[in-house]
């Protein structure tokens, strides 16, 4: 931390802070690489997993089939229409997911990517990854209330079951994604009074 004009100075070894600060620091820059990379991988499988689900569950529509065309048969179309809706969602949101997530396992890793860059696809692809296990969660929940439509009792537990997985995974990044928002465009060590 120095002051804007000595940003440029040097010292006696003909070193700028910013050299200085590299040179001292080189491990914390691997320490974070190697965080990242585990992170981005660990949620790289489960966006992948949610792609996978979601694609196939676009082809097999809730309801019975009709025999003489195989398409299926439902009293109500509103379910149906809001499980393409959700279903599409899911998929649009994990693919996102799993393309910020590789940008960052591809990624050079240099000093600046882990200012701005490697913290924003971060951020983009965790959001990205919860709006897609939740819409992910709200399709089974529509293709339990269609199956299930009789027995409400069981969808409302298939209900409080999903909502406690869509709580357990904020619970689990909501403090990683808090700090990284704040680190990144919050106001920073620099800016305190």
């Amino acid at each position: 931390m120095v002051h804007p004009k000595a940003k440029e100075s040097t010292n006696k070894k003909g070193l700028t802070p910013r050299q200085v600060f590299t040179r001292n620091h080189e491990n914390l820059m691997e320490k974070g690489e190697k965080r990242t990379k585990d992170t981005a991988t660990s949620c790289t499988v489960v966006a992948a997993f949610v792609v996978t689900i979601i694609f196939a569950a676009a082809f097999t529509i809730p309801g019975r089939d009709d025999n003489k065309n195989g398409l299926p048969i439902s009293k109500k179309t509103e379910p149906v229409d809001f499980f393409m809706i959700c279903d599409g969602l899911s998929l649009c949101f994990s693919t996102v997911s799993v393309s910020m997530f590789l940008g960052i396992l591809t990624s050079r890793y240099s000093e600046d990517d882990f200012l701005e860059k490697l913290p924003r696809q971060m951020i983009i692809g965790l959001i990205s990854l919860f709006c897609a296990i939740t819409t992910m969660l709200a399709v089974f929940l529509i293709v339990i209330l269609i199956e299930l439509h009789t027995r409400l009792c069981t969808v409302y537990a298939f209900g409080c079951l999903a909502f406690a997985i869509a709580t357990l995974f904020i619970v689990v990044i909501f403090r990683l994604l808090v700090g990284m928002i704040r680190s990144t465009y919050g106001r920073g060590i620099f800016d305190r009074n």
